[in-house]
């Protein structure tokens, strides 16, 4: 007993100095704070050396010791992720008006923030009352607020919710997410309870990875590269992003559809689609054995779960999804970053989602459904750099198959991504993803060389 804890001491330290650091990044030095972005990334280079410390100490812990210290790290550190409003994202402040709109039982498809017939259920968190400049501009208090315009009625608002003028874009299980956050609390309860969510989830993603690498005969110490992870700890539980419920709901999926439990599996998967589109990914190196049985059962879940909206807003259920995909670049070809630097913007775009297509198609041909964990992690990967999309978060979904394929290279990927600044900076953004691509591309060559010598020898 002593000598665990001797071991146990030294990673226990490390998680309380994490969550320490953590908490003055997230309530002294977001970006929301006016700091800046070089101070951001120096302290948050601080949480990832902590954390790859943590991770290697955790080795030396005795096994018996290792579920419980890696689900006790994991809520230590999301819970100082949840100390203070998000920092580096507005994504939660439509996540809590829906959930607010919802519980008064109005669609979120129906209205946009700004509309005046839901002047009655606006929060003063969420929409602050605005002042006057003395050149008679309209001016919003605090960080997030921003003014705009009235809509049905006139004058301007100030509102934390990012484009207030549009509908939601998010998918009903996402929606029903947001409306069970908020169920249970006043409106004027502000973030915590949508970065409470965030915490469930990633508590969930992480016990069931234990779980399953228990079970496969991997080392459950490796659930904590997800569970302590900093990015993890900022975009799920801090920044509160959705995507660490669909990155559950797809790992969960693909637990069952692994043990052959292709209907379940099939239904998990299609609420995890229909919580944000991007787990789909995961779907093609699934399919080998009786794909339709998995993809009527998805896409059966996903007609289910927007019936309700479809029938109560028609067209309008499909939110601002297009033009979400034009403001990011999908339109004219400039999103992609790799494929927009050899081809001409106007084909990029179309050229990008074929190589995505194709790689699906190989997957889905050449993969093992029973242990489709390193083919799941080359196709989210893959898209990701092909389609180099300009948020970190999503790249929640990939750090778990990274995790069950110890395909470490991929993690380039979500370090990439999780630098927002590079975005600014096309040539960097494109020479740092260029890197991150060849990773992989090495680390195949490594493998197969040292398999084709083992069969010699």
């Amino acid at each position: 007993m002593r000598a665990a804890i001797v071991r146990i001491a030294p990673v226990a330290a490390l998680l309380a100095a994490i969550a320490a650091v953590t908490v003055w990044l997230v309530a002294g030095v977001g970006i929301l704070h006016g700091r800046g972005l070089p101070l951001y990334f120096a302290v948050e280079g601080v949480c990832w050396t902590l954390f790859a410390a943590a991770v290697l100490l955790l080795t030396r812990v005795p096994a018996r010791a290792v579920p419980a210290l890696v689900l006790a790290g994991t809520l230590l550190v999301g819970a100082a992720g949840a100390t203070a409003q998000p920092a580096i994202s507005t994504d939660s402040a439509r996540y809590s008006w829906d959930g607010i709109v919802q519980d008064a039982g109005i669609s979120p498809y129906a209205f946009v923030p700004a509309d005046a017939a839901l002047a009655h259920l606006r929060p003063e968190w969420l929409f602050p009352q605005p002042g006057t400049a003395a050149d008679g501009t309209t001016t919003c208090p605090g960080p997030r607020a921003r003014p705009t315009a009235h809509v049905g009625a006139p004058g301007t608002i100030c509102t934390a919710i990012n484009r207030p003028q549009v509908p939601t874009i998010y998918p009903p299980v996402a929606e029903a997410l947001f409306a069970a956050a908020r169920i249970l609390v006043p409106p004027g309860v502000q973030y915590l309870p949508i970065q409470l969510l965030g915490l469930l989830a990633v508590l969930g993603t992480t016990g069931l990875l234990l779980w399953t690498l228990a079970r496969s005969g991997r080392d459950p110490r490796l659930a904590a590269v997800f569970g302590w992870c900093p990015l993890v700890t900022i975009e799920a539980v801090n920044n509160a992003h959705v995507d660490a419920w669909s990155t559950f709901l797809a790992v969960a999926a693909t637990v069952l559809i692994a043990r052959g439990r292709r209907v379940g599996g099939g239904v998990v998967l299609g609420l995890a689609i229909a919580t944000k589109f991007l787990p789909a990914l995961v779907a093609p190196p699934l399919g080998r054995r009786r794909p339709w049985v998995i993809g009527a059962a998805a896409l059966g879940t996903v007609a289910l779960t927007y019936l309700p909206h479809v029938l109560a807003v028609g067209p309008s259920v499909i939110g601002y999804l297009p033009g979400y995909l034009n403001e990011e670049g999908y339109d004219n070809g400039t999103r992609s970053a790799l494929v927009s630097a050899v081809l001409p913007d106007s084909v990029s775009t179309p050229v990008a989602v074929l190589a995505v297509a194709v790689l699906a198609v190989v997957l889905l041909i050449r993969s093992n459904p029973a242990d489709p964990w390193a083919a799941q992690t080359t196709m989210i990967g893959g898209a990701l750099l092909l389609l180099s999309p300009s948020y970190g978060w999503y790249t929640l979904l990939l750090i778990p198959f990274i995790v069950m394929s110890e395909r470490w290279e991929w993690f380039g990927v979500v370090i990439v991504l999780s630098l927002i600044g590079l975005h600014q900076h096309v040539w960097w953004f494109r020479s740092a993803l260029l890197v991150a691509a060849v990773l992989p591309v090495l680390a195949a060559i490594v493998r197969r060389r040292a398999a084709a010598n083992l069969t010699i020898g």
